[in-house]
């Protein structure tokens, strides 16, 4: 496998238990249980450090009084969430100004990765049914720190059986039949919805969910897309609002957040932008496809600063028995009508993060030589089906050998996802959305 390459690693941990669980290795320094608490309890005097930081102070005392300013100025040298952990646990002011920080996707460490805990397993290859969830668990791992990591699984009292439709803002997301669960994958908290309409038609083939906005945020929304509506949750109300979908039952492959709007893709290759306000509407973007030499098979949409990139793993070769492929990416041009996939032969400064399955989020980060990445490479989750692989960096335009990786045909805009197991996949924990609720 070309690429630098995550592998996991060997031996026996702990058992996993209900919630979040430290996996601590024996040669590594490991988070503590308090930081992962320490979204919950804030220290309340905002002049002492907190007691949930396991950083070295000069003193007892800490200044809180930093303008905002100055202190986004110290988040942006932050090169690892370990470290944003142990700022956020400073104080409560400090805590603040990450809630404030302008962007997620201008911090300069990455995401997380999660890695379901047993073996694995191809898409559809167990057949068509729910999730156990108290079999639901998995690791979380830090790119920038190898040596840590956390297990999680899914809290006790929850329903055994539930469809996998994303995750979105740090939140697994659930449903079966009339129920809705969203699980916190750092902490292991679980938030239950109001109850579905009982003929939502989600999970088994259709269905795919996302947050428009961190979980504690005042205007928050749930939306849940199956082939032929969209329902929509607004937090902290006890009811659903339904409305139809005009796609011609097609499945909603991908939905992606842009300069402030919703975009989805179905499985027609078709853009569509979503309007919640003053009343819920969809309109499909005007796109030409002749600038490409071929049509994407598998693609991702990621937003990048004020760039729409599109991510293809496109064939490349034949090599004797064997295809070479290679990732390719292209930037939509809106400064024409309609608008045009432009190809970009390098990403300079920027990594993206993607996973096969296209119901869990992109990202992108800037500068990852900070924190030990590097530049203009694609970070895999799981593209290789090697059991002991995690995650793989390939630059943009290597070459790799498909005999090993993942059969991504089974996560292609043609075929539905398995609703019935997570796969690998990159993550923010939701508080580093929402530090300063």
């Amino acid at each position: 496998m070309a690429g630098s390459r995550r592998r996991r690693r060997r031996g026996r941990a702990g058992s996993p238990q209900q919630g979040a669980q430290l996996s601590p290795l024996a040669d590594a320094t490991t988070l503590t249980t308090r930081e992962v608490t320490i979204v919950e309890r804030p220290s309340k005097n905002p002049c002492h450090a907190s007691s949930s930081t396991s950083s070295t102070l000069s003193g007892p005392y800490v200044c809180a009084d930093l303008l905002d300013s100055l202190l986004h100025e110290i988040i942006v040298l932050i090169n690892s969430f370990r470290d944003l952990v142990a700022f956020i646990g400073t104080c409560r002011s400090w805590r603040a100004a990450v809630s404030s920080f302008p962007s997620v996707y201008t911090f300069s460490f990455p995401p997380l990765h999660l890695e379901p805990d047993g073996p694995y397993f191809r898409p559809h290859s167990r057949g068509i049914k729910p999730l156990l969830m108290s079999n639901c668990k998995w690791q979380l791992s830090d790119p920038s720190k190898e040596n840590l990591s956390l297990r999680c699984s899914v809290p006790q009292n929850t329903q055994n059986m539930m469809y996998y439709l994303g995750c979105s803002y740090g939140y697994l997301i659930f449903t079966y039949e009339e129920h809705c669960l969203l699980v916190d994958a750092y902490t292991g908290a679980k938030v239950n919805a109001p109850k579905l309409p009982c003929d939502n038609n989600l999970g088994y083939f259709s269905g795919i969910g996302v947050l428009t906005a961190p979980f504690s945020s005042p205007n928050s929304r749930l939306l849940l897309f199956s082939r032929s509506s969209m329902f929509e949750w607004q937090v902290g109300t006890n009811s659903w609002s339904v409305h139809p979908l005009d796609i011609d039952e097609e499945r909603i492959h991908q939905i992606v957040f842009f300069k402030g709007d919703i975009l989805v893709i179905d499985a027609l290759m078709r853009l569509h932008t979503v309007q919640l306000t003053p009343q819920f509407s969809m309109q499909e973007v005007e796109i030409t496809w002749h600038s490409l030499r071929t049509l994407p098979l598998n693609p991702w949409l990621v937003a990048c600063g004020d760039m729409l990139l599109m991510v293809d793993f496109s064939f490349r070769s034949v090599e004797g028995n064997d295809f070479s492929r290679s990732f390719e990416v292209f930037r939509l041009d809106f400064s024409v009508k309609p608008a045009k996939w432009v190809k970009i032969e390098k990403l300079e400064n920027q990594a993206l993060f993607v996973s096969f399955d296209k119901r869990n989020p992109a990202f992108s980060c800037m500068n990852p030589e900070r924190w030990g990445g590097k530049s203009n490479c694609i970070y895999v989750a799981r593209l290789s089906e090697d059991p002991d692989e995690t995650w793989t960096a390939v630059e943009l335009g290597q070459s790799v050998q498909n005999h090993n990786t993942n059969y991504s045909m089974m996560y292609g805009v043609a075929f539905p996802p398995d609703y019935s197991q997570i796969g690998s996949l990159w993550l923010f924990p939701s508080l580093v959305y929402g530090a300063g609720q």
